[in-house]
């Protein structure tokens, strides 16, 4: 089974989170699962400095730095197909929020890129199950605002999911070693780094995730086998 992974650059700032990402990449394969990295090849919305934290006057491009985390093998996100998956996940840090979508910027008003909502609108048309870690359920809110309320959680801070309900979400608050699941829609969500404190904290719910996103997919699988099966008889 193959799993789409959607990084978002590299590094908590400004990118992806890196032990987010890494560990969405080892229980992906713990599972037996194959993942799949992708981002889109675009300049990142600003650079930071990870030491003192302060902006950078450089570029750096989104895809490029992600492949630091994917060790080089990794996809432009514009050439995967969701006939190419069995499921996606989104790892949180930063990037997710400015990178891939402006939720950071622009609040409840945020715009998904156009390639990562395409894939994720054709993922959602297949029914295929969605993953997403820390702060990227609000590319989700954002993709389901106006069309069909979903449910999802980032954990327990307050104003961020206040804005996630103004653009129509249901939030639920989760522990950080627990997880939220849309059966509905087939959304998977949990707090890690929104709230955890130590990396097995993050790692828990984490693991839990992919395990949940499988079994989803696992359960599509299965249903579509059975109709082929039936449609022979």
């Amino acid at each position: 089974m193959k799993i789409g992974v959607v990084l978002s650059g590299c590094g908590v700032m400004d990118g992806s989170e890196i032990h987010e990402a890494v560990l969405t990449l080892l229980a992906i394969d713990r599972a037996g699962a194959e993942a799949v990295c992708m981002a889109p090849p675009i300049d990142q919305a600003d650079v930071i400095n990870h030491l003192t934290n302060q902006p950078m006057k450089e570029k750096r491009n989104v895809l490029v730095e992600a492949a630091r985390i994917a060790r080089g093998k990794i996809h432009n996100v514009k050439e995967v197909s969701s006939t190419d998956i069995e499921a996606l996940i989104f790892p949180g840090g930063y990037g997710a929020a400015k990178n891939l979508c402006d939720f950071a910027s622009k609040g409840k008003e945020a715009k998904v890129h156009p390639d990562v909502a395409h894939l994720v609108n054709n993922m959602i048309q297949a029914k295929k199950p969605i993953g997403a870690i820390c702060i990227a359920p609000a590319i989700i809110a954002t993709i389901f605002r106006g069309k069909k309320k979903v449910r999802l959680t980032i954990g327990t801070d307050k104003a961020t999911a206040e804005t996630l309900e103004a653009m129509g979400a249901d939030h639920e608050s989760c522990p950080v070693r627990e997880f939220v699941v849309d059966r509905e829609n087939k959304i998977v969500t949990t707090p890690a780094y929104m709230l955890a404190k130590r990396i097995s904290e993050a790692a828990e719910g984490i693991e839990k995730l992919v395990k949940a996103v499988i079994e989803l997919a696992s359960q599509k699988q299965n249903s579509k086998n059975q109709s082929k099966v039936g449609a022979r008889i």
